[in-house]
């Protein structure tokens, strides 16, 4: 097992250089009714079933390095060809460079809605980044929980438990500084009430919740029969921790 917050400061190593960031693609996609995307390179987790490949598995040898202010740039002239009214980074994670993402957050007009889409381990290890993030009215933050307990993260990310406590307590400091968010998960279980029930004692029963959809791309559907677990995410199995 590994430590997301150890992996989160070597993938800082192969990823930044000072406050410039690896990218590997900008496009225009038609996730959230149209949005211009920038997929980015390297992450804290190794899900078992990520779609990004190369972009986390190989962020030494995977895209270029920009600038925020060439990010924005990218984004803008996608959605202003568009007329999209979001913009996005994708592919790897995120909040990876926190000098790096504030700066873009900074050349993002407030006309356009800025999805951070997350794992929150790191909104949860720090608070102080939540409060940063707060500063920005277009931000809106979208929270990816792997699996609905600590063993289910475990056994879907191969990382240690901790990760998902930061993750939980990435959505209390959200809640607290009051940025705008939602809550998404994967999970191979059939009861997920426990999820829920914990969400509800967390007061975050009125926040949207929804389930991510995992494509079985033949990357990831190799990955899954290496890790012999192809079947819990093809519905002929459950997995109950």
């Amino acid at each position: 097992m590994y430590n997301p917050i150890e992996l989160s400061k070597k993938t800082e190593n192969s990823v930044l250089k000072g406050k410039n960031k690896k990218y590997y693609r900008f496009r225009a996609t038609g996730f959230y009714g149209g949005i211009a995307t920038a997929d980015t390179v390297g992450c804290n987790l190794r899900c078992k079933f990520c779609w990004s490949g190369n972009s986390v598995w190989n962020a030494n040898n995977t895209g270029s390095f920009y600038s925020p202010e060439q990010v924005a740039k990218e984004l803008l002239e996608i959605a202003e060809r568009k007329r999209f009214s979001q913009v996005r980074i994708s592919g790897g994670e995120p909040t990876i460079g926190r000098d790096h993402l504030l700066s873009l957050l900074r050349n993002i007009p407030e006309k356009l809605i800025f999805i951070l889409e997350t794992n929150g381990i790191l909104l949860g290890e720090d608070k102080t980044y939540v409060e940063k993030l707060s500063n920005f009215q277009n931000i809106h933050v979208r929270v990816c929980l792997k699996g609905c307990n600590q063993e289910e993260f475990s056994w879907l990310t191969g990382a240690d438990k901790t990760g998902f406590e930061y993750q939980i307590r990435a959505l209390e400091n959200l809640q607290g500084e009051k940025v705008s968010f939602n809550i998404a998960f994967v999970s191979t279980r059939k009861d997920k009430q426990e999820l829920f029930q914990k969400l509800r004692d967390m007061g975050l029963d009125k926040i949207m919740v929804e389930e991510e959809e995992i494509n079985l791309y033949p990357q990831v559907k190799q990955r899954l029969e290496k890790e012999g677990i192809l079947a819990y995410f093809e519905g002929d199995k459950q997995y109950f921790p």
